[in-house]
């Protein structure tokens, strides 16, 4: 792909998921408008809306897939961890702010991919619990519950937060609210 074509998709995928998340009903001649393309070039690559938003959900699967391998959730120390995942995934919340739950119900891969991240963020969370960072008697689905809303409490509504800073109160405020007393 030429470098102008691939930045022209960033643009477009970008401009989507943006757009998409504000209103999911956004046609495609808007985003490309917004992108500053032409509802042509989006055409071409994309034969229908519902391709264009497979590829903006595929995106942010993407980076959320990378975030979590970056993290090195299984072999760094939980504070250590925590925060890279806060650091990494704050910024993916910005740019990809299209909620996937629509798409989990229309693409089974997706949804497979989607669950095995889960899982991987569950298990982490788990081995914090293990190693005595967590309370054990909170239910697991109320920690990843917390962290998810700390995450995108930084994400949208601090959003002058550098993602640096926004992990730091992400990790002390998840740490010490659900720290072992």
């Amino acid at each position: 792909m030429r470098a102008d074509a691939a930045r022209n998709l960033s643009t477009v995928l970008r401009t989507g998921a943006r757009l998409l998340a504000e209103d999911p009903s956004t046609s495609v001649a808007a985003i490309a408008n917004a992108a500053g393309v032409d509802r042509t070039t989006v055409h071409r690559r994309f034969a229908s809306r519902e391709a264009l938003l497979t590829a903006v959900f595929q995106a942010k699967l993407d980076s959320a897939e990378q975030v979590l391998d970056e993290a090195r959730l299984t072999e760094a120390p939980v504070p250590v961890a925590l925060h890279r995942y806060a650091e990494g995934i704050i910024p993916v919340s910005r740019e990809w702010p299209v909620d996937t739950a629509r798409l989990m119900q229309q693409d089974p891969d997706a949804h497979q991919r989607r669950q095995g991240q889960s899982e991987r963020l569950n298990d982490f969370l788990q081995r914090a619990v293990d190693e005595g960072f967590l309370r054990s008697d909170v239910p697991l689905e109320w920690v990843r519950a917390i962290l998810d809303q700390l995450v995108a409490s930084a994400a949208h509504q601090c959003p002058d937060l550098a993602p640096p800073q926004a992990a730091d109160i992400v990790v002390d405020t998840f740490l010490n609210g659900l720290g072992k007393a």
